[in-house]
């Protein structure tokens, strides 16, 4: 369910994503240039040269400085064109270089952009303050926003001028100046220590594997041996099988493998990344980090870093957040138990003489799951092809939104296995859609959507260009690669991000799109894994590869009746780092030992033994790599909250799931807006009413919260 989107850090112009025509001179690095040829110009990677990335983007900076001075220092008096629309415009050489900066950041990290990372992020976090912290251009902004709602601007330009204004103040513009100065150091040391976090991680992604023998491979289906013996061929081990050290490669070989030793190891590799107290430890970067944020807080005016984030969130109060994750942990907690009881009883009928541990559980759970629906991931996976979902995918975008995605070829891509398609709608460009597939080396684990360029169209009508990016492992000679339910799930996850972005038909890029706050963000994208299970995609999409028939009817009966099982451990995994977050930052400026840390919490909150954090502090990339989802972990669970009320009114509608006049709702109020409307009142008028934990815990098969 990850999503992860690389962007400059704290850079308050608003236009950086925005890649359309320029306001300054003409920038003298090709990385800077406008993007130009079909689609309304695309991004020439041909001309990405690493070693020149840096003077490029120093040198984009310098024209956005001249652009900002400008602005800022104009005689004339500040008006929403002049100021508002102006800092709208700036930044386009910027928007452009640091697109393909963050594009190489994330799937083509080598060495030599590791080192341009790590002098970069510095300076863009010194120009964002620079920008945030200039008292003519605040004043201007403030000006404008004091009068917005008597200018006669349009509920969109007043949002605009609000959510800038908005993000002015929460990065420090309205702070002395001896403020301003300590949230720069602040800012410049939190920018270090992301990289290098990040780094550390991918490091221990990449520089450690298992490598096993033949006689290793014992319960472990075709597939992934085709994908391990792939795998050690890049490596030049032939004759060997490699599972990386990512989630892809672990989770099948913990679900499989008969070997429980070999179990036991691949686990301890695999959720010890960042915390083997060598020189990749990430440790002592999280206590340093938490105690900047604490510091940056306060700056702020907030008394913790999770009260900052919060009250830019729907939740807005780290209490309601926490609220909401403890009225599931206990249900969730219960359920585990009756879930590790289950597969108690099989290890013991079988006479294995174990009590079940963290590398049990995923093992055991497919005995359970053949044992209670007489389905396991073996029978499923040969109807799963990646190709097959990504057709399913179009499909189901072509019902719902009207999008229609055709292949194209010729245009230049960061690396040769990403692919190219035309999103259109009634014959119109819409969008383009990369697609990147494959893992390998320097690219970041997991998957996630990221924007190339931002839709807009208050100068001129831009397109958006967005991606998905997966680590799958190619099978070899040609085979159809074969996707777990899970894997499945979510590339429809990652998609709906796309279509977020896709959609997005709104004036101004700072709005547009994603630009959501991060609680809702996640809604469209937990939405969109209901079109999965539909009948009328598996019966079209989900294909045995041999055979090429359709899954049986009684197959998708059956993993639709199996659709709360393993619900307790799949909540129990993601709110236990939801909460360890959240506790983080509620903590202040109290020193914290990572270590210490998640022992005693965790077994504060009685957290099941034979279940360990989806993501270990040492390598929870997601609030340590960067502040997008610090002490805001638990915005899948709000947004959880969200879709299992809108998944029941598809489910009630006459039409299901491809009802089109509550499809055209979702589009028109959801969708298409971006964050031209305040995310609570977007949802209220999609759906009638505000949304309550109830429907989430019918979903899980939880029983209803008791009432206080």
């Amino acid at each position: 369910m990850q999503r992860r989107q690389f962007l400059l850090a704290s850079v308050a112009t608003t236009a950086l994503a925005a890649m359309g025509p320029m306001m300054a001179a003409a920038p003298k690095s090709p990385l800077l240039d406008p993007w130009t040829g079909p689609y309304g110009g695309v991004p020439d990677f041909r001309k990405a040269k690493v070693g020149a990335f840096a003077d490029a983007l120093k040198h984009a900076i310098d024209l956005n400085r001249a652009e900002i001075a400008k602005i800022a220092n104009s005689k004339a008096p500040p008006t929403f064109a002049n100021t508002i629309v102006a800092l709208e415009d700036a930044g386009r050489p910027l928007g452009r270089g640091a697109a393909i900066f963050n594009i190489y950041a994330s799937t083509m990290d080598d060495d030599a952009m590791k080192a341009v990372e790590k002098a970069m992020n510095p300076v863009f976090a010194a120009f964002g303050d620079e920008v945030v912290q200039n008292p003519a251009l605040f004043a201007r902004i403030k000006a404008v926003y004091d009068k917005r709602e008597t200018s006669g601007l349009s509920p969109e330009q007043q949002r605009l001028t609000w959510v800038t204004y908005r993000r002015f103040v929460r990065e420090g513009a309205a702070l002395d100046t001896a403020g301003k100065k300590r949230l720069a150091e602040v800012n410049q040391d939190l920018s270090k220590l992301y990289t290098d976090f990040s780094q550390n991680e991918l490091l221990d992604e990449e520089s450690v594997w298992l490598t096993l023998e033949k006689a290793d491979l014992a319960g472990l289906p075709d597939w992934l041996i085709a994908a391990a013996a792939e795998a050690a061929k890049d490596k030049k081990l032939d004759s060997k099988y490699v599972f990386a050290n990512t989630r892809s490669a672990m989770e099948p070989l913990l679900t499989y493998s008969t070997n429980r030793t070999l179990r036991e190891k691949a686990f301890r590799m695999w959720t010890s990344r960042g915390d083997n107290n060598d020189a990749h430890d990430n440790k002592a970067n999280i206590a340093k980090i938490l105690s900047l944020r604490a510091e940056k807080a306060k700056l702020l005016g907030y008394p913790t870093f999770a009260h900052w984030i919060c009250d830019y969130q729907m939740a807005k109060t780290p209490n309601a957040a926490m609220d909401l994750l403890m009225k599931v942990w206990a249900p969730a907690v219960a359920r585990v138990h009756e879930e590790v009881a289950d597969m108690q009883k099989i290890a013991d009928a079988e006479g294995a003489g174990i009590k079940i541990a963290p590398w049990d559980y995923r093992f055991y759970a497919e005995k359970v799951r053949k044992a209670k629906y007489d389905l396991d991931e073996s029978v499923m996976k040969p109807y799963l092809q990646l190709d097959k979902i990504r057709e399913g995918m179009f499909w189901a975008a072509g019902e719902v939104h009207g999008l229609k995605f055709s292949e194209i070829h010729g245009l230049p891509t960061v690396h040769k296995d990403i692919r190219i398609f035309e999103v259109t709608r009634g014959g119109k460009h819409v969008a383009l859609w990369y697609f990147d597939p494959y893992a390998r080396a320097g690219k970041s684990s997991g998957a996630w959507m990221n924007e190339y360029r931002t839709q807009e169209r208050f100068k001129t009508p831009i397109a958006p260009i967005v991606s998905n990016n997966c680590n799958f492992v190619p099978a070899g000679d040609g085979k159809p690669i074969l996707i777990s339910w899970d894997d499945a799930t979510t590339m429809f996850h990652e998609f709906g991000h796309a279509l977020h972005g896709m959609n997005s038909n709104v004036t101004y890029p700072s709005l547009a799109g994603t630009s959501v706050v991060r609680d809702f963000v996640e809604f469209p994208s937990q939405l969109n894994e209901h079109w999965l299970p539909t009948h009328e995609v598996l019966s079209r999409f989900a294909v045995h590869f041999e055979t090429g028939k359709p899954m049986p009817d009684e197959l998708v009966a059956k993993i639709k009746s199996a659709k709360t099982f393993n619900q307790g451990f799949l909540t129990v995994e993601f709110l236990a780092s939801a909460i360890l977050d959240m506790k983080l930052h509620l903590a202040g400026a109290t020193p914290i030992d990572a270590a210490t840390f998640e022992k005693t919490t965790l077994a504060e909150i009685g957290m099941p033994d034979e279940i360990v954090m989806r993501h270990r502090l040492p390598h929870f990339g997601h609030i340590f790599g960067g502040e997008g989802y610090a002490a805001g972990y638990f915005n899948y669970m709000w947004a959880d909250v969200l879709v299992a009320d809108a998944a029941e009114a598809f489910e009630e509608a006459p039409g299901g799931y491809y009802d089109k006049a509550l499809c055209q709702k979702l589009h028109d109020d959801i969708i298409s807006v971006g964050n031209t409307v305040e995310a609570a009142d977007a949802y209220r008028k999609f759906r009638g009413h505000d949304a309550t934990v109830d429907a989430l815990m019918r979903d899980r098969g939880f029983p209803a919260p008791k009432k206080s």
